[in-house]
């Protein structure tokens, strides 16, 4: 007694939207990018305006760039263009989130964010770079650590000494 059922679907109704979904990142782009240019548009000069470059010049290349890209984008798929669906990914698209290592990568960063102002950055940061280390899977006790630490000191010396940009020193402020 077993039957067969048929396990065929009817197709669905192709919208002209949802052939062309990719417009939608069109549209995002090109949002984005005018809202890049109207920012850079705002920016006041003088006080920062340092020979034929101002701060103006990045934002300028930055949001025009998003408007070309949305505009070439648009007419790529327009005229028929589609992207591969997860050809380059490596990923198993039915496989369920891994909630523990998001949810252990996003503590770690808010930890991060509250600590950063009362034991300063190489510390926290160092917290965070260990924790989101273990929470994709590695488990050296000596090794970890000791990495995050180095890369947290670099990172805050590059931005201190070599960008000009202060960060949050912390009890390391004498130290360092």
């Amino acid at each position: 007694m077993s039957s067969t059922v048929d396990k065929t679907e009817a197709p669905a109704r192709e919208t002209w939207w949802r052939t062309n979904s990719e417009l939608g990142i069109c549209v995002l782009l090109l949002a984005v990018g005018v809202l890049v240019l109207i920012d850079a548009a705002l920016i006041p000069t003088d006080f920062a305006q340092r020979g034929p470059v101002g701060p103006k010049a990045v934002p300028v290349v930055v949001g025009s760039l998003l408007v070309l890209v949305s505009l070439l984008l648009a007419r790529d798929v327009l005229r028929g263009g589609r992207g591969e669906a997860e050809a380059g990914e490596d990923i198993d698209l039915d496989a369920p989130t891994d909630w523990r290592t998001l949810l252990l990568l996003s503590g770690f960063f808010l930890l991060n964010a509250a600590l950063i102002n009362i034991i300063g950055f190489p510390a926290s940061a160092a917290i965070m770079f260990w924790g989101a280390a273990y929470a994709l899977g590695s488990r050296n006790l000596v090794r970890d650590p000791l990495i995050a630490a180095a890369i947290s000191v670099l990172t805050w010396l590059a931005f201190n000494e070599l960008l000009g940009v202060p960060l949050p020193g912390g009890p390391l402020m004498g130290v360092l």
